[in-house]
């Protein structure tokens, strides 16, 4: 009888802490549902980034062939555990490189990659262009404007995401990386004029045609949003291949 008993008490005990095990798991799943869905990206801007990845078979392969090389050095500071900076660089910081900055940050958050950083900055210093702040908000993100001659605009896109800070600077402004990241060449002219960034463990040429050359004309809501358009695809690729 004493025997039952003992029995009778371990399976209650069996039960009781598998009941609360299951509670536990449980308690963790909601609590991973709540986090994807407090960070899911905006609604305007997941239909966008849908419509990006249609084009990402429109990239020709030699720009792959620079891709891949970044997403390569990705890849090896993350076996290291090391965190990957990403410094997208052009002449005046105003177009371009913001556009690699923000699009580069949105695709690591879309595909769950940790320890990316993303950064810009110009060999010289003019702010934000209002051009190419409209085009990122007609994709869907969210930006805050505190004014000013060369506002730091704060850039969403989703409500529990990242936060990114775009104003412009020179590229070894104190707000970016000093050594150790990869200097990303988003035009021709800084590539051309600075063939050695100090302190960047990797440099790659990824240049991109100006949008500036329409500005003022009929044409300058299509060419921002088309840069936009490729520049968000190459990213998403890029991280694509970091997340294979």
């Amino acid at each position: 009888m004493k025997k039952n008993f003992a029995f009778g008490l371990l399976s209650l005990l069996i039960i009781s802490c598998s009941t609360k095990s299951n509670e536990q798991d449980q308690s963790v799943k909601e609590a991973s549902l709540s986090s994807k869905l407090e960070k899911a990206m905006y609604n305007e801007l997941t239909s966008y980034i849908e419509n990006v990845l249609t084009h990402i078979s429109d990239i020709p392969e030699k720009r792959k062939e620079s891709l891949n090389e970044l997403a390569n050095y990705i890849t090896k500071k993350q076996k290291e555990n090391k965190t990957a900076k990403l410094t997208f660089i052009c002449t005046h910081n105003s177009r371009r490189s913001h556009l690699g900055q923000i699009w580069a940050a949105t695709a690591a958050a879309y595909y769950e990659l940790d320890h990316i950083e993303t950064f810009s900055g110009g060999t010289e210093a003019t702010a934000f262009n209002p051009r190419a702040v409209a085009a990122i908000k007609r994709a869907g993100f969210q930006v805050d404007n505190p004014g000013g001659e060369n506002p730091h605009y704060m850039v969403t896109y989703a409500d529990g995401g990242e936060k990114l800070e775009c104003f412009s600077k020179k590229y070894d402004d104190y707000f970016n990386p000093q050594e150790d990241f990869a200097a990303i060449m988003t035009c021709s002219d800084a590539d051309e004029n600075c063939p050695f960034i100090p302190g960047a463990s990797f440099r790659i040429p990824i240049p991109y045609d100006d949008p500036k050359e329409a500005d003022g004309t009929s044409e300058e809501t299509a060419r921002y949003d088309e840069r936009c358009l490729q520049i968000a695809t190459e990213m998403f690729y890029l991280m694509s291949k970091v997340k294979a």
